[in-house]
């Protein structure tokens, strides 16, 4: 029996709903979802540290031209691989180097995470699973806050979602034998998306996926079929796309692999002296918040039954469905379990799941409302709830970001710099991550610390991130990383600029900086704003940086 059939058809009159009866189309009602989401990212601020960081560093690739490294004020910057900066370079490339711009590239995934979710749930299980699980991803938090962070985690969220289900397809729509090739299409399709996986966030990429797929294949013994995947063509592909760039960054820098796999991946995973330590529930109840309000539906149980009666999700005889939903249960738990291990979490990382765990809610969904039909009518509102609060949620939260984000002193640099004049940083304990890309400075920032004390008792924090990025460039690490005694000299030479925290913090430093010769020209409750000699006549009618709004682009400061 077919299964999209033997489920319960809702009643005459349903508008809207996971059922007939839809005036838009799916895709057309899918799309207007994503346009929401494209709109949702269009109206918050920065938010800090990610968006700066990552944002800032796809900004440096497009201004200095070298597609190879990511660099992080103008340091290299290997603790992702690069798929996420050149997409975003090249949006930034075609549409300006705004926030909007590089939020474009996690909506997109986030787009082809819910497109494989439908596309493939539609071939795998039928329509009427498919059409809610996609609603369910479509409306929630995952999709219209997840899909709107400049970050790597909805892009290799995606790339691991599009490898489990093209591997999936390629087994499952196979002919029904045990030893049955798989489809080779699919398979390398598999393969490619497993690359741009590790090109996005290394190698959970591949591991992920793996580990999925062998507790699947193992459960539904399909091994005889393994030997018969496209491995040679699939390999290939494989080593293709995602070879060339970890063979000339760990030619150029020998240290790189180390680094990026041993420090940033396995180290970070199995130590606990990194940031963001969370209890080992913590991904469960993540899980569930991102796509509130649906996992309550995977406690509906199936009614029982009389002989010959089909079951509401159509399964009695249709192997495909529950193997299908047998690898969302396997992908849920396996996922969630190798994220709850080290103890540094963040909730980013559990998107991954969103796919399955939609898809595991529409069956609970289905089980629901064959027990109790008149739930359908409620379907609109309970989508309708995530929804708002992911609208919510967005305009809260860029309320709650700007405060931490630094407009007026990007803003006094912007139009009081030129774009060769160098700009010195001495504040300790924080580093304006959103600064260079709001002001969009044109050299890296020269960060003025006592950087020999650092090195022995900084911990997972930015200086961290700044020395270790140093150590492949010591050269250009000597010049943008210098000691204090470098405000000294810098004092004397004409169009330098110094950023320190505000005056009434420390009274004596600033007194020891205008003995040097710098005097403020800008001041707020967080910055102060230094001018080194005074420049020539020259300077006067230099081009400000390209941050400085039109409007105040000839303003200078007091």
């Amino acid at each position: 029996m077919d299964a999209a059939n033997s489920l319960p058809t809702p009643p005459q009159g349903t508008r809207w709903g996971p059922s007939a009866g839809w005036r838009l189309s799916t895709g057309q009602a899918l799309l207007a979802c994503w346009l929401a989401l494209v709109l949702l990212a269009a109206v918050r601020p920065l938010a800090l540290p990610d968006e700066g960081r990552y944002g800032e560093v796809s900004r440096w690739m497009l201004l200095s031209g070298d597609w190879l490294v990511p660099r992080l004020n103008g340091l290299p910057f290997f603790h992702k691989p690069p798929l996420l900066h050149w997409l975003q370079a090249a949006a930034m490339a075609l549409l300006g180097p705004t926030a909007w711009a590089g939020r474009l590239v996690p909506a997109l995934a986030a787009g082809l995470m819910l497109g494989g979710l439908y596309a493939a749930a539609r071939r795998l299980t039928g329509e009427r699973l498919a059409r809610p699980a996609a609603w369910m991803l479509a409306t929630s938090p995952a999709f219209l806050l997840g899909g709107q962070y400049i970050n790597h985690d909805m892009l290799v969220a995606a790339w691991i979602a599009s490898a489990i289900w093209c591997f999936t397809l390629a087994f499952l729509l196979a002919p029904a034998t045990a030893d049955a090739a798989p489809h080779a299409g699919w398979a390398r399709a598999g393969f490619v998306a497993c690359a741009l996986g590790l090109l996005t966030k290394g190698l959970i990429g591949v591991v992920l996926p793996g580990a999925v797929l062998f507790i699947w294949i193992s459960v539904t013994r399909r091994w005889r079929q393994v030997p018969r995947l496209p491995w040679v063509s699939g390999v290939a592909l494989f080593l293709a796309i995602a070879g060339p760039w970890f063979v000339l960054a760990a030619h150029r820098y020998p240290g790189q692999w180390a680094y990026m796999f041993g420090t940033q991946q396995f180290t970070r995973y199995t130590s606990g002296g990194f940031n963001n330590a969370q209890p080992w529930w913590f991904y469960m109840a993540g899980a569930a918040l991102l796509l509130f309000p649906w996992p309550v539906l995977m406690l509906v149980r199936q009614r029982a039954r009389t002989a010959g009666q089909p079951t509401s999700l159509g399964t009695a005889d249709d192997r495909r469905t529950r193997e299908t939903l047998w690898l969302c249960g396997i992908w849920l738990g396996t996922i969630l379990l190798f994220f709850s291990v080290p103890r540094s979490k963040l909730v980013g990382y559990i998107l991954p799941v969103m796919p399955p765990l939609a898809l595991l809610c529409a069956a609970g969904w289905q089980r629901a409302v064959t027990r109790w039909p008149a739930l359908t009518r409620w379907f609109v509102g309970l989508a309708a709830v995530p929804l708002l609060l992911s609208v919510g949620l967005t305009l809260g939260i860029g309320r709650l970001t700007a405060e931490k984000l630094n407009p007026g002193v990007a803003q006094a640099l912007a139009c009081q710099a030129g774009p060769n004049d160098p700009v010195y940083l001495a504040r300790t304990g924080s580093y304006p991550y959103d600064l260079p890309f709001l002001a969009q400075t044109q050299r890296p920032l020269i960060v003025v610390q006592d950087w020999p004390k650092l090195r022995s008792s900084a911990g997972d924090s930015w200086a961290r991130e700044l020395m270790d990025a140093g150590d492949f460039e010591p050269a250009a690490a000597a010049a943008l990383l210098p000691t204090p005694d470098a405000l000294t000299r810098a004092a004397t030479q004409p169009s330098r600029w110094l950023l320190t925290g505000p005056r009434a913090e420390s009274d004596t430093h600033a007194d020891a900086l205008a003995r040097m010769g710098w005097h403020a020209t800008y001041e707020d409750p967080r910055w102060t704003l230094w001018q080194s000699a005074p420049e020539g006549p020259e300077a006067a009618q230099h081009e400000s940086l390209p941050g400085c709004h039109q409007q105040g682009r000839h303003q200078r400061g007091p």
